[in-house]
């Protein structure tokens, strides 16, 4: 089972295997891939809703992980779809595919290249200089804002 994000609808995904999505992806969609949208729709795709519990299972993933603030709702909601359906995500998102990857999700780039490498990203307060493992609004220690790190770098 194959659950496609919005470039798969963009970028003509194609495939024979059972397909799959959320209703959230439909809303993204203008033109020709929202009649691509309709078009999968009526010809078998799979609409699911995601449960509760999953959605948030893919929240505490994406916060071990640091890309909790670069997922919408509807990237989450995928995520989750595809965890419980024990699909394949296929999206050129970078953040989703690196939460996929941390819950053993199986992802599957379109136009893009995909990572490299799964990632827990590391927090740098831009006043003071120290780091930290999780986001947050304000550096507790001397109130600058902190941005997202890679952990390559560190």
């Amino acid at each position: 089972m194959y659950v496609l994000d919005s470039s798969a609808f963009i970028n003509e995904y194609h495939t024979q295997a059972d397909t799959a999505t959320i209703p959230l992806v439909r809303e993204e969609l203008e033109d020709e891939s929202a009649y691509r949208f309709d078009a999968m729709e009526g010809s078998g795709m799979h609409i699911h809703i995601p449960r509760d519990d999953a959605v948030e299972k893919v929240r505490r993933a994406a916060g071990e992980t640091g890309d909790l603030d670069e997922l919408s709702d509807t990237d989450i909601r995928l995520v989750a779809a595809a965890f419980e359906l024990d699909g394949t995500l296929v999206t050129d998102d970078y953040a989703m595919q690196n939460v996929s990857e941390h819950l053993d999700v199986s992802v599957e780039v379109i136009a893009q290249d995909g990572i490299s490498e799964q990632r827990n990203w590391r927090f740098q307060c831009q006043g003071c200089g120290r780091e930290f493992d999780e986001n947050k609004d304000r550096c507790p220690i001397c109130g600058s804002e902190l941005t997202r790190k890679n952990p390559s770098n560190a």
